[in-house]
């Protein structure tokens, strides 16, 4: 989870594949009125939303195997629609980076509807996960082998 450009895909599939669970980028779930809406620059409300995060959450729902999915998830209530929509425990993995940091790599990237002029909306709308909250929190101002490393060391100490 975390804002747009923290590396929620590349840093997804490189988790999933090192602790053996299947990966689904949450973008390709997202109704195509979603889509067109990120791409003119229209940041996405609660009701936006909604049917997005069901969809995420059934997919968790219906996995009988790891499964990791790349999803902002940026607010407490999302988090909690997900969870109560999957009806089981979700731990997050949150990226955590500098604006800067994520800037600088949404500039660099091809191809992706997110423009820059969202990110920060995606920022006013981060409500980083609570102690309360199953969660493991890495900064993205590293390789992604080191990402998945701290991530991997951190998600051990975790029960589910």
């Amino acid at each position: 989870m975390g804002v747009s450009g923290c590396g929620k895909t590349s840093i997804g599939m490189a988790f999933a594949e090192a602790t053996g669970a299947r990966f689904i980028d949450g973008d390709d779930l997202h109704p195509e009125a979603n889509v067109k809406k990120m791409a003119r620059g229209e940041p996405l409300n609660d009701a936006d939303r909604r049917p997005w995060l069901a969809e995420v959450a059934a997919q968790f729902r219906k996995s009988q195997d790891g499964l990791v999915i790349g999803c902002s998830a940026l607010r407490r209530k999302y988090r909690d629609w997900l969870r109560d929509g999957a009806g089981g425990k979700i731990v997050f993995l949150h990226l955590s980076g500098t604006r800067d940091v994520i800037a600088e790599r949404m500039q660099a990237r091809k191809g992706h509807f997110m423009p820059l002029s969202l990110l920060d909306s995606q920022f006013s709308a981060l409500e980083p996960p609570q102690a309360d909250e199953l969660s493991v929190t890495v900064d993205i101002d590293q390789s992604i082998t080191d990402i998945v490393s701290d991530l991997t060391r951190k998600i051990e100490g975790i029960h589910v």
